[in-house]
């Protein structure tokens, strides 16, 4: 099932995403702990398909691709290297991601899988990850790559706001252990990897993370970027692609 949000310029509603993608049909409520229909239905064209989720927090893994590790000057590490981004941070499929020229020369893309929790949970062991996990959407997090060096720590640089597009929906009945994943830019292809070459896969991800903070329903992980990345400058357009999912598509434009 493929779950939306979207605006039909009197609110925000989800939805589920239907008759090969033309069609929205409007959900009561929330999705978590059920789908309950309200019968109205929309032509997908005619409405605005937002953030898929709008999460209390976006925990980020980073450096969980082998070649994405070694590209950024280190080795792979033996544990999961967990940092946050801002609720803040999240827009949609087709929002501007606001490029701050004038605090960062460098901001990067990192096409990912996204993974978001369905319900309230802490200490979940990796056995029982999937009990936990509500569906899986397409991710960019992005980066101010120059502050992130000079910071010493990742808050600032992948704190700005829209630093963290998600979309265009959740997918709620995949297999996420062997997805084609790729980001091109203005249409040329930067990153391909395979989610089977995560480092770290998503039940020992939930277990670490939850052992340390609970999850709450919506809350995002991002699983990690592949090799690849690389900068996008004002008047560019991302795309992160994942089997099984879509495209998550968003253009650059200055804050400044």
């Amino acid at each position: 099932m493929r779950i939306a949000r979207f605006s039909t310029g009197d609110g925000v509603a989800f939805g589920v995403v239907e008759e090969g993608e033309q069609v929205i049909a409007r959900i009561a409520g929330h999705p978590f702990g059920g789908v309950e229909l309200t019968g109205e239905r929309y032509p997908l064209a005619e409405v605005r398909v937002v953030a898929p989720m709008l999460p209390s927090k976006v925990i980020g893994i980073g450096k969980n691709y082998a070649d994405h590790a070694r590209e950024m000057g280190g080795e792979p590490p033996a544990e999961p290297v967990v940092f946050l981004k801002p609720n803040t941070s999240v827009i949609g499929p087709g929002e501007p991601v606001m490029h701050p020229e004038k605090l960062s020369s460098r901001v990067d893309f990192e096409g990912e899988l996204a993974v978001v929790i369905g319900r309230l949970c802490r200490e979940v062991p990796a056995e029982r990850a999937y009990d936990v996990v509500f569906g899986y959407t397409c991710a960019n997090d992005v980066t101010a790559r120059d502050l992130q060096a000079k910071d010493g720590q990742w808050a600032r640089a992948k704190g700005f706001d829209t630093f963290c597009p998600l979309g265009p929906w959740i997918e709620t009945s995949l297999d996420p252990a062997d997805l084609a994943i790729t980001t091109t830019l203005n249409g040329e292809l930067r990153q391909t990897a395979r989610t089977s070459l995560l480092l770290h896969h998503i039940p020992a991800l939930i277990e670490y993370v939850s052992a340390a903070m609970t999850l709450l329903p919506g809350d995002v992980i991002l699983t990690g970027t592949p090799a690849g990345v690389g900068p996008m400058d004002v008047g560019d357009e991302v795309s992160v692609s994942i089997e099984g999912i879509g495209t998550l598509t968003n253009r650059v434009i200055s804050r400044d």
